[in-house]
């Protein structure tokens, strides 16, 4: 089997740290109160930096771990619903920056906090009809641009940040599942020309969609292929609420859950390569190991895949 297999990956995160405490000043609000609900104590702002700035960083750091030709790079997509611009694409912006060659396929792909998943379906594919060896993949958001800092509900559950995998193919283990369903009501951001650009989010709904979510893609992908819990090593959710993981994680008794939101918030679709890069940094993550990534997300969409290691 032709799957997908992580070279290397790499983060790139804003040198402002907003504490929950931080927030309380700006809105009604303690730590106490968002930690409890959510799990998340801190989390990173840009202020020089821009989803444009922290894709290059994350994808320099990721090329240069891989330590490969550059050129053989062939495909770089940009999960991201905060690209600097409408156009051009942060990931051409990105294949600029790294100097790689003008034949390469570049573009953003908004599929909200399923992004990262939904690019490693469309990398797989790319790569299995190309002559180019790699593909790099990024997750990158500045979701600070979009917060709503009067809204207390919305704002202290995001942060910006970046990461980037560098993707081959490899005879190995890899099934990925994705699926959508249109609603623009419950978690949305309007687009250019709109007064209001901040995001508008229904918590209570939000909850009960990604606790189903997250159930169906780890169910569909073990029963698809023929797995147990007793085979996978780590789930990695998108790290979006303590709450939702720990929810979930009851059904599945001795699976291990990996959780960081406490450090970096909600980054949309930068949350899994961000906690995958730190797993592998803290030399978690060793060869032949098999994990379950899933993802959820505005619009509905939300995807699921095994990845072996």
């Amino acid at each position: 089997m032709q799957g997908i297999k992580i070279v290397a990956t790499g983060r790139a995160l804003p040198q402002k740290v907003v504490t929950n405490n931080d927030l309380s000043r700006l809105v009604d609000t303690n730590d106490e109160w968002i930690s409890t609900r959510t799990g998340i104590r801190q989390r990173y702002f840009c202020e020089e930096e821009t989803c444009q700035s922290l894709a290059i960083l994350a994808a320099e750091r990721a090329v240069e771990k891989a330590e490969i030709d550059k050129q053989e790079i062939g495909l770089v997509i940009v999960a991201t619903a905060t690209g600097d611009h409408v156009f051009p694409s942060v990931a051409c912006m990105v294949q600029n920056a790294l100097g790689l060659e003008k034949e390469v396929l570049a573009f953003d792909l908004s599929a909200a906090c399923s992004g990262f998943l939904y690019g490693l379906g469309v990398c797989h594919s790319v790569l299995l009809n190309q002559k180019k060896k790699y593909a790099l993949l990024i997750g990158s958001e500045q979701m600070s641009r979009i917060l709503d800092m009067k809204d207390r509900s919305t704002c202290v559950l995001f942060g910006d940040g970046a990461a980037a995998a560098v993707l081959t193919l490899e005879e190995n283990e890899f099934y990925q599942k994705a699926w959508s369903d249109g609603n623009d009501e419950t978690l949305s951001c309007k687009g250019v020309g709109f007064e209001n650009q901040h995001i508008s989010m229904e918590g209570s709904k939000v909850f009960k969609f990604a606790v189903k979510a997250i159930a169906q893609g780890i169910d569909e992908i073990l029963e698809k292929t023929g797995k147990t819990t007793r085979d996978i090593d780590y789930v990695v959710c998108h790290q979006a609420n303590e709450r939702i993981i720990d929810h979930v994680s009851r059904k599945y008794k001795g699976v291990k859950f990996y959780k960081n939101m406490d450090r970096y918030a909600n980054t949309s679709a930068a949350s899994i390569p961000i906690a995958l890069d730190e797993m592998y940094e803290n030399g978690m993550l060793k060869d032949g190991m098999q994990i379950i990534c899933v993802g959820f997300g505005a619009g509905f969409t939300w995807s699921s895949a095994l990845l072996t290691i």
